[in-house]
């Protein structure tokens, strides 16, 4: 199933253009007694809400699409996790525009593994991205990212497809600067993920999922995970090497070539054939 979060905290299945109302299924969830959980408790327990909604589905209201508000479909990953520079051909290009290595030296993900970016910056689908005041190029980069479902640590990466609950779209915006990688990707609405989650069920085939960025119509990235320098298996025994996974996080996935900056008044599209379509919108 593809689930997504919508009109504040209400959950969905998307089907089309149609979203499911099946926020019942939510019954499923255990009582939490603090205000916070160490892991995200709807993908925790992503099996029982599974049964539940699908128990729900056929008498479940039926919503349009665009007369909803999406929201990221993870609401409370403990990290997201970004794989920098893990397309070869990214790599190339980073190494070549000046604009995008700031005159640093340009490190693969096998030479500095990965990063973090802040839970405050994660929004979803339709949202609008505020450019921070004091940045003089914020840059586009499509990905696709990867949902935990369970926790683990020294994952190895022959088990590693066993710890995921689904995939979705994801756009890992980009101040160019001087300042550290963790500050320049955690402004706000920096993580976007939507427009839903989608089960390991729904994906022909997670080492080849396809999918591409425009900008204003105007088709600036495209690939498949297929092209990934570290693959999805590898990512996660390489994350969970330093620290556990727990349901909910994100990883994404790393960005192909065609980054690129943005400016106010752009419609920045990710589409994929499986995954859906994740629209922002740039002030």
């Amino acid at each position: 199933m593809k689930f997504c979060r919508f009109n504040t905290d209400r959950l969905g299945v998307a089907e089309g253009d149609d979203i499911l109302d099946v926020t019942d299924a939510l019954n499923a969830l255990p009582d939490v007694k603090w205000v916070r959980t160490v892991h995200d408790p709807c993908v925790a327990s992503l099996g029982e809400i599974s049964a539940k909604a699908r128990a729900l589905l056929a008498t479940a209201p039926r919503l349009k699409r665009a007369d909803v508000k999406l929201e990221a479909p993870v609401a409370l990953p403990s990290k997201i996790i970004g794989a920098p520079v893990n397309y070869h051909a990214h790599l190339d290009e980073a190494q070549e525009d000046q604009g995008l290595h700031q005159g640093a030296k340009v490190h693969p993900i096998d030479e500095i593994g990965c990063f973090l970016k802040a839970g405050s910056s994660l929004v979803g689908d339709g949202a609008t991205i505020i450019l921070p005041r004091d940045a003089a190029r914020v840059d586009h980069e499509a990905e696709v990212a990867v949902i935990i479902g369970k926790a683990g640590r020294n994952i190895s990466a022959n088990d590693a497809m066993d710890y995921v609950a689904g995939y979705s779209l994801a756009l890992d915006m980009t101040v160019r600067g001087k300042q550290d990688r963790s500050m320049r990707k955690s402004c706000d609405g920096f993580a976007v993920l939507g427009p839903t989650l989608a089960t390991p069920d729904e994906i022909t085939g997670p080492t080849s999922i396809a999918f591409s960025l425009s900008v204003n119509g105007e088709v600036r990235q495209a690939a498949d995970t297929s092209l990934l320098i570290r693959s999805i298996p590898e990512l996660i025994e390489m994350c969970s090497a330093f620290y556990s996974l727990l349901p909910g996080d994100v990883i994404m996935t790393g960005t192909p070539a065609g980054v690129g900056p943005v400016i106010t008044g752009d419609v920045v599209e990710v589409t994929s054939p499986e995954l859906g379509a994740l629209t922002v919108h740039i002030a």
